[in-house]
């Protein structure tokens, strides 16, 4: 299976299930399309036949290199690796990562939270130490040999439990000898409670942080308020700024969520760039169809054109030296996923799992508050093993959408909870996100093949 696109001047054939990229032109990629359901000799009777002043000498030696790769293992290879891998990917598996919602409460009141404003569609909660401690030893306990383990410090805004997210770090560094384990904390802030003692402990203890910032001042501030009514920006700002400052090369994101308001989230993009951060993501807002800021269809040609435009921005940033990284464009053709990820993607449900101020566990921080998803807490561990099955098997192995696409193999078959907000089920898909990603990918393999020259 292959896929060909030509963007930016640029065409490339992706070949499926080997991984390869290759950058031809668009007279070798027609020969490759028509290769793949023709012999050598059938494909260049039928080239010729189309483009009969092509020069034929060429044309030949062009097939001698397609050949090559078929023999080679980098183009139309077959996808018995693949059917095997799916076997394998619903065996068991060993606990990986927890998010610790350590505050079901905010001190903003962003309209667009899927969280609804931090407390999940219940009431506001902290989580006790207590409770937090227990799930890192359950977390330790399930592990098995996994040296590297994840927690994400969420809520709600983490920082209103401040003093329970810094004993917890120390109690997890405390055991990490012991069990030969190593915790690597991250946490996601809305930024507003940001001061000189959480920018020295997280630059110190968390190996990733997300700051959420939504762009330009009056996109951010539509949406990103307070209690009050009062707009966020100016006062995170200086914050984010100084905390990246003082990170000293360390990982961070600065995160934002683009909606209808928003359709030209380059230019928050660039912003934010402008601004000196070099780590950005930009997310798009998933929400109900009748929701007045979610994305529609006719929306999808702005966004392919943003996102391309993007992917051209970075690569003149890149020349002029002040260049600047897109986490949806951050591919690794060489040393990316083994096949066993790309078939299971974040491991939701099974190695790794959400937990509440009250220590409940849900398959992800988006099941949190739908008790039809509850699998059950800290102290007992997971008591719903019928949903466990049914995460563990929640992959392209469940979607017969994905069968015949070319991304599947980068995306994993997409996110189980938005599938199960845009189908109704965990095994269903997301069609709308679909066609946002395979817009993505087509722009981040053009970007690898012009930063590559």
């Amino acid at each position: 299976m292959i896929h060909t696109f030509t963007q930016n001047g640029y065409t490339l054939v992706v070949d499926v299930y080997s991984g390869s990229v290759h950058v031809t032109d668009e007279q070798v990629a027609q020969l490759i399309i028509l290769r793949e359901h023709m012999s050598s000799e059938q494909t260049y009777e039928q080239f010729i036949k189309n483009f009969p002043d092509e020069d034929k000498i060429l044309i030949k030696d062009c097939l001698h290199h397609i050949d090559d790769l078929i023999k080679r293992g980098k183009l139309f290879k077959d996808g018995s690796e693949y059917l095997q891998a799916m076997q394998e990917h619903k065996k068991p598996k060993e606990l990986k990562a927890l998010c610790l919602n350590v505050a079901h409460v905010c001190n903003l009141t962003c309209s667009y939270c899927f969280a609804a404003q931090g407390r999940y569609h219940g009431d506001a909660a902290i989580m006790s130490f207590a409770v937090g401690k227990a799930a890192l030893d359950m977390l330790v306990e399930k592990s098995g040999s996994r040296y590297n383990l994840e927690v994400d410090f969420f809520g709600g805004e983490p920082l209103l439990n401040w003093e329970t997210v810094k004993q917890l770090v120390g109690y997890g560094r405390s055991i990490e000898k012991e069990y030969h384990k190593n915790f690597r904390f991250t946490l996601t802030t809305n930024g507003v409670l940001i001061d000189d003692e959480v920018i020295d402990f997280c630059n110190r203890e968390m190996h990733n942080v997300v700051l959420s910032l939504d762009g330009r001042k009056q996109v951010h501030d539509r949406f990103r308020v307070d209690h009050q009514g009062l707009g966020s920006y100016d006062k995170i700002m200086p914050k984010f700024q100084e905390f990246v400052r003082r990170r000293n090369g360390k990982g961070y994101y600065i995160r934002g969520t683009y909606t209808r308001h928003n359709l030209d989230f380059l230019q928050d993009v660039l912003h934010m760039a402008d601004l000196g951060f070099t780590q950005l993501s930009m997310e798009p807002m998933v929400a109900a169809p009748d929701d007045p800021e979610a994305l529609r269809p006719e929306d999808l040609p702005v966004l392919y054109r943003q996102y391309e435009q993007l992917a051209v921005e970075m690569i003149e940033r890149k020349k002029q030296g002040r260049g600047f990284e897109f986490y949806h464009y951050l591919i690794d053709l060489e040393n990316g996923p083994c096949l066993h990820k790309r078939l299971g993607g974040c491991g939701s449900g099974t190695e790794y799992l959400a937990v509440t101020p009250s220590g409940d566990l849900y398959p992800c921080h988006q099941f949190i508050g739908n008790k039809a998803y509850l699998m059950g807490n800290v102290q007992d561990g997971i008591i719903r093993r019928d949903l466990y099955e049914d995460f563990n098997s929640c992959g392209l192995s469940s979607r017969t959408a994905c069968e015949n696409c070319w991304a599947k193999l980068y995306c994993a078959g997409g996110c189980a909870a938005n599938a199960y907000h845009a189908a109704g089920s965990i095994h269903g898909v997301y069609e709308y996100g679909c066609d946002l990603f395979k817009k993505r990918l087509e722009c981040a393999l053009m970007l690898q093949a012009a930063l590559s020259e």
